[in-house]
């Protein structure tokens, strides 16, 4: 029976890569905002062969994630995979110039639609799938606020639920990738020489089997 992944912040990046080498093995349920990165994820998924199901949604409209879950119950009953890839990346700014709307998007992306996430796919999940979440440590670096602060918020969700399901189920994993040229990144560190970063597609490579193993 094919395998069914659900990955959020599926459209660029890491999300993306990890949906291109899963989908061999997987059908992709791909959920982003950006519709044309979602078409190019979808042709190559198709072109290797793989199978993928586009959910062009905004993850912290309640509604819609409501609606995805409900659909993906009704049409296979289940997940085996969920990878939370999606994050917001705040400008940086010093604590005390932190801008209200970057905080406020931050929170709601990063903390508020993370938790409701977890509470909608942990029954899809069951006893015996498992979800994957992605660390970035940067709280209490300087500049790094508003990202820092909710990323390390989404990652204390991410380990509470890991450990009130440690006996019974799902397992929940967090790994923490190694630097990568992407979008966040370069919002954070423009004119980096990203020769020396690792590309999502090898890092992706790297964290499969650890992602897949039991």
């Amino acid at each position: 029976m094919t395998q069914i992944a659900l990955i959020t912040g599926a459209s660029r990046g890491l999300g993306a890569a990890l949906a291109r080498q899963l989908a061999p093995t997987h059908h992709i349920i791909a959920v982003a905002k950006t519709v044309g990165a979602l078409e190019e994820l979808d042709d190559a998924i198709q072109a290797a062969g793989g199978a993928a199901t586009l959910a062009p949604m905004d993850i912290t409209v309640d509604a819609a994630m409501q609606q995805l879950c409900r659909g993906i119950f009704d049409r296979w009953g289940k997940l085996d995979l969920w990878l939370h890839t999606a994050v917001h990346a705040a400008p940086l700014a010093p604590a005390g110039h932190i801008g209200p709307k970057d905080l406020s998007k931050s929170m709601t992306i990063n903390v508020e639609a993370t938790a409701r996430l977890i509470a909608y796919v942990s029954p899809l999940l069951g006893l015996t799938g498992k979800a994957v979440f992605f660390d970035d440590p940067r709280g209490g670096q300087q500049f790094f606020g508003a990202y820092g602060a909710t990323k390390a918020a989404q990652t204390a969700l991410a380990r509470s639920w890991q450990a009130e399901s440690a006996k019974t189920g799902p397992l929940v994993q967090i790994l923490t990738p190694a630097p990568m040229p992407t979008a966040t990144r370069a919002r954070f560190y423009p004119g980096e020489d990203r020769s020396a970063l690792t590309e999502p597609s090898a890092e992706a490579a790297r964290l499969l089997p650890e992602i897949l193993a039991r």
